[in-house]
């Protein structure tokens, strides 16, 4: 996920509008009015909603006077967009926002990190970010999941994927899946997806490249040979597909790993320098 702006304890009379190429989550701290695909209506005070970037709402003050909020823009990753889709995140619905002091104290960490390049900046705001869709969605998420316990096939499902995580490099055959199942092609896409907010195909691409970040990150195999180990049989689509899902090339990734090892590293040989010293 890439977080491009945080505006925090805001207030304006004008039209609020959004950034096209980002999604955009804005907390609401006075009621406002939103314009959409067409149609209008009112969020109430204490709302938080989530826009894509084709939604391009318009958003003005409900009463007299102004609209009071705070906003992230960001740009998820595939896995983002998998994990929100997974909570079944309504996108363009305002929610409640029942925790209002973690939700808080969620973007001020986000404020306070975008920028810099201390370590593990990048991770925190992601962690903060995903802590601000738990304390929005979670009871709705918690709804939906009732609903999935009503799913037939569920323990059928469960079980398969619990098999696509832990053998990847499978190929897995939805014809052959679907005889195992007793299920049409048509049904079990509809069921994969109502039960885990993912289809199978994107779980498959997942699992793989998982392992993928794995071996580049633990091992001197060249990219080539990660990619054959995890299923690819082309390397520049393996290349491609990375990219997409992880926002950086396998041998980027690799570097970026590697980066962060040797301050590890380095701290490690201090401290058994210190104890021999000391001891």
């Amino acid at each position: 996920m890439k977080i491009n702006n945080v505006k925090l304890n805001c207030r304006t009379n004008n039209v609020i509008t959004t950034d096209p190429q980002e999604y955009t989550l804005f907390v609401f701290r006075s009621a406002a009015m939103i314009s959409s695909g067409g149609a209008e209506r009112r969020c109430p005070a204490g709302y938080a909603v989530i826009f894509t970037g084709k939604q391009a709402p318009e958003i003005r003050p409900a009463e007299n006077g102004s609209v009071k909020y705070e906003m992230i823009g960001f740009k998820p990753s595939v896995p983002d967009l998998q994990y929100a889709a997974s909570m079944h995140v309504p996108y363009g619905t305002p929610v409640p926002v029942m925790d209002k002091v973690l939700v808080s104290n969620s973007l001020r960490t986000i404020k306070a990190r975008i920028g810099t390049e201390e370590k593990y900046s990048l991770e925190i705001m992601e962690i903060a970010m995903r802590t601000i869709l738990l304390t929005l969605y979670g009871e709705y998420f918690d709804d939906i999941r009732e609903q999935q316990m009503q799913l037939p096939k569920l323990a059928q499902l469960n079980e398969l994927r619990a098999r696509i995580y832990d053998d990847p490099t499978k190929e897995w055959d939805t014809d052959k899946i679907c005889r195992e199942l007793c299920i049409s092609r048509t049904y079990f896409h509809r069921l994969y997806l109502a039960a885990f907010g993912v289809t199978c195909r994107q779980d498959v691409i997942e699992s793989r490249l998982i392992q993928a970040a794995d071996l580049l990150a633990h091992t001197d195999m060249s990219v080539s040979s990660v990619a054959e180990k995890c299923g690819y049989e082309s390397e520049s689509y393996f290349m491609r597909q990375f990219r997409q899902h992880r926002g950086c090339t396998p041998s980027e990734f690799r570097k970026r790993c590697t980066e962060e090892k040797e301050p590890a590293a380095a701290d490690e040989n201090l401290l058994k320098t210190l104890k021999k010293r000391f001891t």
